[in-house]
Protein backbone atom coordinates (compact mmCIF):
# COMPACT_ATOMS: atom_id res chain seq x y z
CA UNK A 1 0.00 0.00 0.00
CA UNK A 2 0.94 3.60 -0.53
CA UNK A 3 1.78 6.24 2.41
CA UNK A 4 -0.46 8.29 3.46
CA UNK A 5 0.66 12.21 1.83
CA UNK A 6 3.85 13.36 2.95
CA UNK A 7 2.50 16.33 5.22
CA UNK A 8 0.56 14.33 7.10
CA UNK A 9 4.48 13.23 8.90
CA UNK A 10 7.70 13.97 9.39
CA UNK A 11 10.89 12.13 7.35
CA UNK A 12 12.06 10.64 11.00
CA UNK A 13 8.63 9.14 12.05
CA UNK A 14 7.54 11.20 14.26
CA UNK A 15 4.46 13.43 14.35
CA UNK A 16 4.44 17.54 13.30
CA UNK A 17 3.31 19.56 16.05
CA UNK A 18 -0.10 21.13 15.18
CA UNK A 19 -0.04 24.82 14.50
CA UNK A 20 -1.45 27.51 17.14
CA UNK A 21 -4.26 28.60 15.03
CA UNK A 22 -5.68 25.50 14.87
CA UNK A 23 -4.98 25.28 18.77
CA UNK A 24 -7.10 28.20 19.30
CA UNK A 25 -9.86 27.21 17.88
CA UNK A 26 -9.76 27.32 13.79
CA UNK A 27 -13.91 28.76 14.01
CA UNK A 28 -13.59 31.29 10.56
CA UNK A 29 -17.28 31.55 10.78
CA UNK A 30 -20.64 31.16 12.90
CA UNK A 31 -21.74 27.35 13.67
CA UNK A 32 -25.13 26.87 14.75
CA UNK A 33 -26.45 25.05 18.05
CA UNK A 34 -29.50 23.50 19.05
CA UNK A 35 -30.85 21.52 22.08
CA UNK A 36 -34.15 19.29 23.10
CA UNK A 37 -35.25 17.06 25.37
CA UNK A 38 -34.71 13.13 25.12
CA UNK A 39 -35.93 11.43 27.49
CA UNK A 40 -35.14 10.56 31.26
CA UNK A 41 -33.15 7.88 33.26
CA UNK A 42 -34.65 5.32 35.11
CA UNK A 43 -34.47 7.70 38.13
CA UNK A 44 -36.46 9.85 36.38
CA UNK A 45 -33.79 12.97 35.54
CA UNK A 46 -34.43 15.06 32.70
CA UNK A 47 -32.03 14.38 29.23
CA UNK A 48 -30.93 16.25 26.16
CA UNK A 49 -29.61 15.84 22.98
CA UNK A 50 -27.54 19.11 21.63
CA UNK A 51 -26.62 19.71 17.85
CA UNK A 52 -23.71 21.20 16.83
CA UNK A 53 -23.49 22.01 13.17
CA UNK A 54 -20.52 23.77 11.24
CA UNK A 55 -20.33 26.27 8.14
CA UNK A 56 -19.41 23.29 5.78
CA UNK A 57 -22.80 21.49 6.97
CA UNK A 58 -20.83 18.95 9.59
CA UNK A 59 -23.06 17.73 12.50
CA UNK A 60 -22.44 16.71 15.41
CA UNK A 61 -25.44 15.54 18.32
CA UNK A 62 -24.08 15.24 21.61
CA UNK A 63 -25.95 13.86 25.09
CA UNK A 64 -25.75 15.43 28.43
CA UNK A 65 -26.08 11.48 29.30
CA UNK A 66 -22.81 10.24 29.70
CA UNK A 67 -21.46 13.14 27.25
CA UNK A 68 -22.38 10.67 24.72
CA UNK A 69 -21.48 11.56 21.12
CA UNK A 70 -24.92 9.75 19.70
CA UNK A 71 -24.52 11.30 15.58
CA UNK A 72 -21.25 12.12 13.55
CA UNK A 73 -22.45 13.51 10.11
CA UNK A 74 -19.37 13.86 7.92
CA UNK A 75 -19.07 14.29 3.96
CA UNK A 76 -17.35 11.74 1.89
CA UNK A 77 -15.18 12.83 -1.39
CA UNK A 78 -18.15 13.57 -3.44
CA UNK A 79 -19.74 15.47 -0.02
CA UNK A 80 -22.49 13.56 0.36
CA UNK A 81 -23.00 13.07 4.58
CA UNK A 82 -23.28 10.49 6.47
CA UNK A 83 -23.23 9.15 10.32
CA UNK A 84 -20.06 7.67 11.11
CA UNK A 85 -20.63 6.98 14.65
CA UNK A 86 -21.92 4.08 16.28
CA UNK A 87 -24.92 4.22 18.97
CA UNK A 88 -28.92 3.94 19.36
CA UNK A 89 -31.55 6.03 18.66
CA UNK A 90 -32.79 6.66 22.08
CA UNK A 91 -31.39 7.54 25.67
CA UNK A 92 -33.50 3.84 26.94
CA UNK A 93 -31.31 2.24 24.82
CA UNK A 94 -27.52 3.62 25.90
CA UNK A 95 -29.28 2.30 29.70
CA UNK A 96 -29.99 -1.17 28.67
CA UNK A 97 -27.59 -3.32 30.83
CA UNK A 98 -24.94 -4.90 28.51
CA UNK A 99 -26.68 -3.21 25.78
CA UNK A 100 -24.11 -0.45 25.00
CA UNK A 101 -20.56 -1.01 24.95
CA UNK A 102 -19.06 2.26 25.66
CA UNK A 103 -20.66 3.88 22.55
CA UNK A 104 -19.36 7.14 22.13
CA UNK A 105 -19.47 8.61 25.74
CA UNK A 106 -17.26 9.88 28.27
CA UNK A 107 -14.84 7.45 30.05
CA UNK A 108 -13.72 7.97 33.70
CA UNK A 109 -12.60 8.46 36.35
CA UNK A 110 -10.07 6.14 34.68
CA UNK A 111 -10.26 4.90 31.14
CA UNK A 112 -9.35 1.45 30.48
CA UNK A 113 -8.46 -1.09 33.12
CA UNK A 114 -7.04 -1.60 36.09
CA UNK A 115 -5.69 -4.90 37.51
CA UNK A 116 -8.16 -6.35 39.76
CA UNK A 117 -10.05 -3.30 40.95
CA UNK A 118 -6.91 -1.99 43.51
CA UNK A 119 -4.38 0.12 43.53
CA UNK A 120 -2.12 1.84 46.37
CA UNK A 121 -2.03 5.34 46.74
CA UNK A 122 -0.29 7.58 49.32
CA UNK A 123 0.25 4.70 51.69
CA UNK A 124 -3.18 3.40 51.12
CA UNK A 125 -4.85 0.58 48.84
CA UNK A 126 -8.58 1.31 46.96
CA UNK A 127 -10.48 -1.31 45.95
CA UNK A 128 -12.75 -0.49 43.22
CA UNK A 129 -15.61 -2.34 41.30
CA UNK A 130 -14.47 -5.62 39.27
CA UNK A 131 -17.10 -5.10 36.94
CA UNK A 132 -14.73 -7.06 33.64
CA UNK A 133 -13.50 -9.89 33.60
CA UNK A 134 -11.52 -11.18 30.49
CA UNK A 135 -10.53 -14.25 29.93
CA UNK A 136 -11.51 -16.03 33.69
CA UNK A 137 -9.41 -12.69 35.01
CA UNK A 138 -10.94 -9.90 37.08
CA UNK A 139 -10.28 -6.00 36.60
CA UNK A 140 -11.98 -2.43 36.99
CA UNK A 141 -13.13 -1.10 33.30
CA UNK A 142 -13.77 2.74 32.14
CA UNK A 143 -14.89 3.52 35.90
CA UNK A 144 -16.32 0.98 37.30
CA UNK A 145 -20.19 0.17 37.50
CA UNK A 146 -21.67 3.35 37.15
CA UNK A 147 -18.55 5.78 35.37
CA UNK A 148 -18.98 8.89 33.68
CA UNK A 149 -20.89 6.98 30.97
CA UNK A 150 -23.65 6.40 33.13
CA UNK A 151 -24.24 9.92 34.89
CA UNK A 152 -26.06 13.32 33.80
CA UNK A 153 -23.67 15.97 32.74
CA UNK A 154 -24.50 19.74 33.98
CA UNK A 155 -24.12 20.76 30.08
CA UNK A 156 -24.14 24.54 28.90
CA UNK A 157 -24.24 25.88 25.12
CA UNK A 158 -20.53 28.12 24.79
CA UNK A 159 -19.22 29.94 22.21
CA UNK A 160 -15.50 31.24 20.84
CA UNK A 161 -14.39 32.75 18.08
CA UNK A 162 -17.49 31.79 15.89
CA UNK A 163 -16.87 28.63 16.83
CA UNK A 164 -19.87 26.75 18.66
CA UNK A 165 -19.09 24.17 21.39
CA UNK A 166 -20.98 21.81 24.46
CA UNK A 167 -19.45 22.38 27.30
CA UNK A 168 -20.55 19.40 30.49
CA UNK A 169 -19.52 19.63 33.91
CA UNK A 170 -19.94 16.87 36.62
CA UNK A 171 -18.62 16.62 40.54
CA UNK A 172 -17.57 13.06 40.95
CA UNK A 173 -18.18 13.02 44.82
CA UNK A 174 -15.59 11.45 47.53
CA UNK A 175 -15.36 7.66 47.24
CA UNK A 176 -17.49 7.35 43.84
CA UNK A 177 -16.76 3.93 42.80
CA UNK A 178 -14.17 3.86 44.78
CA UNK A 179 -12.20 6.62 44.26
CA UNK A 180 -10.67 9.51 46.52
CA UNK A 181 -11.56 12.97 46.30
CA UNK A 182 -13.70 15.31 45.16
CA UNK A 183 -13.24 15.58 41.64
CA UNK A 184 -14.63 18.16 39.50
CA UNK A 185 -14.67 17.39 35.73
CA UNK A 186 -15.30 19.88 32.68
CA UNK A 187 -15.36 18.68 29.09
CA UNK A 188 -15.81 20.88 26.29
CA UNK A 189 -16.97 19.74 23.00
CA UNK A 190 -15.98 22.04 20.12
CA UNK A 191 -16.80 21.43 16.25
CA UNK A 192 -14.47 23.46 14.40
CA UNK A 193 -14.17 25.34 11.15
CA UNK A 194 -12.21 22.61 9.21
CA UNK A 195 -14.52 19.70 10.15
CA UNK A 196 -13.37 18.48 13.56
CA UNK A 197 -14.59 16.92 16.38
CA UNK A 198 -12.24 18.91 19.38
CA UNK A 199 -12.28 17.41 23.37
CA UNK A 200 -10.69 19.79 26.03
CA UNK A 201 -10.93 17.72 29.14
CA UNK A 202 -9.88 19.74 32.66
CA UNK A 203 -10.29 18.08 36.00
CA UNK A 204 -9.27 19.15 39.94
CA UNK A 205 -9.50 17.40 42.85
CA UNK A 206 -9.64 17.94 46.43
CA UNK A 207 -7.65 15.00 47.74
CA UNK A 208 -4.67 13.03 45.50
CA UNK A 209 -6.54 10.57 42.69
CA UNK A 210 -6.10 8.87 39.95
CA UNK A 211 -7.19 10.20 36.80
CA UNK A 212 -7.54 9.09 32.96
CA UNK A 213 -10.38 10.41 31.03
CA UNK A 214 -10.98 9.39 27.37
CA UNK A 215 -13.84 9.23 24.92
CA UNK A 216 -15.09 5.67 23.24
CA UNK A 217 -16.61 6.71 20.05
CA UNK A 218 -16.80 4.02 17.69
CA UNK A 219 -16.41 4.74 14.03
CA UNK A 220 -16.96 3.43 11.00
CA UNK A 221 -16.31 5.45 8.03
CA UNK A 222 -18.66 4.21 5.34
CA UNK A 223 -21.25 5.13 7.60
CA UNK A 224 -22.53 3.53 10.99
CA UNK A 225 -24.14 -0.13 10.34
CA UNK A 226 -22.74 -0.73 7.01
CA UNK A 227 -20.72 -3.53 7.35
CA UNK A 228 -17.37 -4.27 9.34
CA UNK A 229 -14.15 -2.30 9.17
CA UNK A 230 -11.65 -4.63 8.39
CA UNK A 231 -10.68 -2.65 5.08
CA UNK A 232 -10.25 0.98 6.73
CA UNK A 233 -6.32 1.40 6.35
CA UNK A 234 -4.73 2.62 9.52
CA UNK A 235 -1.38 4.60 10.23
CA UNK A 236 -0.27 5.37 13.78
CA UNK A 237 2.62 7.76 14.89
CA UNK A 238 3.97 4.77 17.43
CA UNK A 239 7.09 3.26 16.99
CA UNK A 240 5.94 0.93 20.34
CA UNK A 241 3.21 -0.64 22.42
CA UNK A 242 2.42 -1.75 25.95
CA UNK A 243 2.26 -5.63 25.67
CA UNK A 244 -0.66 -7.71 27.72
CA UNK A 245 -1.01 -10.74 29.86
CA UNK A 246 -4.33 -13.02 28.94
CA UNK A 247 -6.48 -10.65 31.25
CA UNK A 248 -5.47 -7.61 29.24
CA UNK A 249 -3.55 -6.23 31.37
CA UNK A 250 -0.06 -4.26 30.54
CA UNK A 251 3.14 -5.91 31.62
CA UNK A 252 4.74 -3.12 32.28
CA UNK A 253 7.19 -3.72 29.40
CA UNK A 254 7.17 -0.99 26.77
CA UNK A 255 7.68 -3.03 23.46
CA UNK A 256 8.63 -2.46 19.28
CA UNK A 257 6.20 -2.80 17.21
CA UNK A 258 8.57 -3.55 13.99
CA UNK A 259 8.31 -7.08 13.12
CA UNK A 260 4.80 -7.73 14.67
CA UNK A 261 1.09 -7.32 13.08
CA UNK A 262 0.79 -4.28 15.98
CA UNK A 263 3.51 -1.92 13.34
CA UNK A 264 1.32 0.48 11.88
CA UNK A 265 4.15 3.42 11.36
CA UNK A 266 2.92 2.82 7.37
CA UNK A 267 -0.72 2.28 6.17
CA UNK A 268 -2.44 -1.31 6.33
CA UNK A 269 -5.81 -2.45 6.04
CA UNK A 270 -7.24 -3.42 9.64
CA UNK A 271 -8.24 -6.66 8.71
CA UNK A 272 -4.85 -7.42 6.86
CA UNK A 273 -2.98 -9.14 10.05
CA UNK A 274 -6.02 -8.74 12.85
CA UNK A 275 -6.30 -12.54 12.63
CA UNK A 276 -2.40 -13.40 12.81
CA UNK A 277 -0.78 -16.28 15.08
CA UNK A 278 0.18 -14.01 17.72
CA UNK A 279 -0.34 -14.42 21.29
CA UNK A 280 -1.14 -10.67 21.89
CA UNK A 281 -3.96 -10.53 19.14
CA UNK A 282 -5.12 -14.03 21.04
CA UNK A 283 -5.64 -12.41 24.14
CA UNK A 284 -7.32 -9.52 22.97
CA UNK A 285 -9.54 -10.87 20.31
CA UNK A 286 -7.85 -8.84 18.01
CA UNK A 287 -6.49 -5.17 18.32
CA UNK A 288 -7.35 -4.16 22.17
CA UNK A 289 -4.32 -2.57 23.03
CA UNK A 290 -2.70 0.45 23.66
CA UNK A 291 0.34 2.00 21.43
CA UNK A 292 3.00 4.27 22.94
CA UNK A 293 3.03 7.35 20.73
CA UNK A 294 6.18 8.80 19.79
CA UNK A 295 5.26 12.07 20.61
CA UNK A 296 5.46 12.53 24.22
CA UNK A 297 5.42 16.19 24.77
CA UNK A 298 1.99 17.10 25.86
CA UNK A 299 1.49 19.47 23.14
CA UNK A 300 -1.16 18.65 20.60
CA UNK A 301 0.42 16.18 17.67
CA UNK A 302 -1.24 13.79 14.76
CA UNK A 303 -1.17 10.24 16.52
CA UNK A 304 -3.57 8.07 13.54
CA UNK A 305 -4.51 8.79 10.20
CA UNK A 306 -7.43 5.97 9.07
CA UNK A 307 -8.90 6.04 5.76
CA UNK A 308 -12.00 4.13 4.33
CA UNK A 309 -11.14 3.45 0.21
CA UNK A 310 -15.09 3.15 -0.69
CA UNK A 311 -15.81 6.65 0.44
CA UNK A 312 -12.45 8.59 0.57
CA UNK A 313 -13.69 9.27 4.21
CA UNK A 314 -10.33 10.35 6.55
CA UNK A 315 -10.33 10.53 9.97
CA UNK A 316 -6.91 11.85 11.51
CA UNK A 317 -6.16 11.77 15.48
CA UNK A 318 -4.42 14.37 17.33
CA UNK A 319 -4.04 14.37 21.13
CA UNK A 320 -1.88 15.68 23.72
CA UNK A 321 -1.68 12.50 25.66
CA UNK A 322 0.93 9.82 25.32
CA UNK A 323 -0.99 6.65 24.44
CA UNK A 324 -3.91 5.27 22.55
CA UNK A 325 -6.07 2.74 22.96
CA UNK A 326 -6.68 1.02 19.42
CA UNK A 327 -9.82 -1.15 19.32
CA UNK A 328 -11.66 -3.06 16.64
CA UNK A 329 -14.88 -4.30 17.86
CA UNK A 330 -14.12 -7.85 18.84
CA UNK A 331 -16.55 -7.99 21.71
CA UNK A 332 -19.92 -6.80 19.76
CA UNK A 333 -21.65 -9.68 18.74
CA UNK A 334 -21.28 -12.27 16.25
CA UNK A 335 -24.33 -12.95 13.76
CA UNK A 336 -24.77 -16.31 15.01
CA UNK A 337 -25.28 -14.90 18.54
CA UNK A 338 -28.85 -15.03 20.32
CA UNK A 339 -31.12 -12.02 19.52
CA UNK A 340 -30.68 -10.79 23.03
CA UNK A 341 -27.39 -10.30 22.67
CA UNK A 342 -27.62 -8.35 19.40
CA UNK A 343 -27.58 -4.42 18.77
CA UNK A 344 -29.27 -2.48 16.74
CA UNK A 345 -28.13 0.75 15.65
CA UNK A 346 -30.16 4.04 14.47
CA UNK A 347 -30.72 2.69 11.17
CA UNK A 348 -32.51 -0.46 12.31
CA UNK A 349 -28.80 -2.37 11.09
CA UNK A 350 -27.77 -5.28 13.59
CA UNK A 351 -24.16 -3.94 14.73
CA UNK A 352 -21.68 -7.06 14.48
CA UNK A 353 -18.02 -8.22 15.39
CA UNK A 354 -15.88 -5.73 14.04
CA UNK A 355 -18.24 -3.13 12.65
CA UNK A 356 -16.39 -0.15 14.10
CA UNK A 357 -13.43 0.83 15.37
CA UNK A 358 -12.19 3.19 18.43
CA UNK A 359 -8.96 5.37 18.80
CA UNK A 360 -9.39 6.46 22.56
CA UNK A 361 -6.28 8.99 23.44
CA UNK A 362 -5.11 8.10 26.95
CA UNK A 363 -2.48 7.19 29.49
CA UNK A 364 -1.79 3.69 29.80
CA UNK A 365 -3.69 1.29 30.92
CA UNK A 366 -3.28 0.23 34.71
CA UNK A 367 -1.19 2.91 35.50
CA UNK A 368 -1.04 2.90 39.27
CA UNK A 369 -0.02 -0.33 39.27
CA UNK A 370 2.68 0.69 37.09
CA UNK A 371 5.50 2.57 38.22
CA UNK A 372 7.30 2.54 35.26
CA UNK A 373 4.37 3.76 33.26
CA UNK A 374 3.31 7.99 33.09
CA UNK A 375 2.05 9.35 36.30
CA UNK A 376 -1.90 9.78 36.13
CA UNK A 377 -2.16 11.05 40.14
CA UNK A 378 -3.94 14.48 40.13
CA UNK A 379 -3.17 16.26 43.33
CA UNK A 380 -5.07 19.51 44.53
CA UNK A 381 -3.37 22.38 43.24
CA UNK A 382 -2.75 20.89 39.88
CA UNK A 383 -4.85 20.94 37.19
CA UNK A 384 -5.66 18.43 34.39
CA UNK A 385 -5.69 19.35 31.44
CA UNK A 386 -5.75 16.89 27.40
CA UNK A 387 -6.97 18.02 24.55
CA UNK A 388 -7.87 15.42 21.37
CA UNK A 389 -8.84 16.02 17.87
CA UNK A 390 -10.92 14.15 15.76
CA UNK A 391 -10.97 15.52 12.15
CA UNK A 392 -12.69 14.50 9.24
CA UNK A 393 -11.70 15.48 5.53
CA UNK A 394 -11.65 13.28 2.13
CA UNK A 395 -9.95 12.32 -0.84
Amino acid sequence: MQSLPSSFWKHSGQMAIIGAAFIAGGCMSREESTMKTWGTTAAGQEVHLYTLTNAKGMIAEISDYGGTVVRLQVPDRNGKLDDVALGYNTVAEYQKPDYSPYFGCLVGRIGNRIAKGSFSLDGKTYALAQNNFPNGTSCHLHGGVIGFDKVVWKAENVSKDGCQGLKLRYLSKDGEEGYPGNLDVTVTYWLTADNGLKIDYLATTDKATPVNLTNHLYFNLAGEGNGDILGHVAQFAAKNYTPVDKGLIPSGVISPVEGTPFDFTAPHAIGERVNADNEQLTFGGGYDHNWVLDNQTGKLALAATVTEPSTGRILEVLTTEPGLQFYVGNFLPKPEETADKQKTGKRGKLYHYRNGFCLETQHYPDSPNQPTFPSIILRPGQKYETTTVYRFSAK
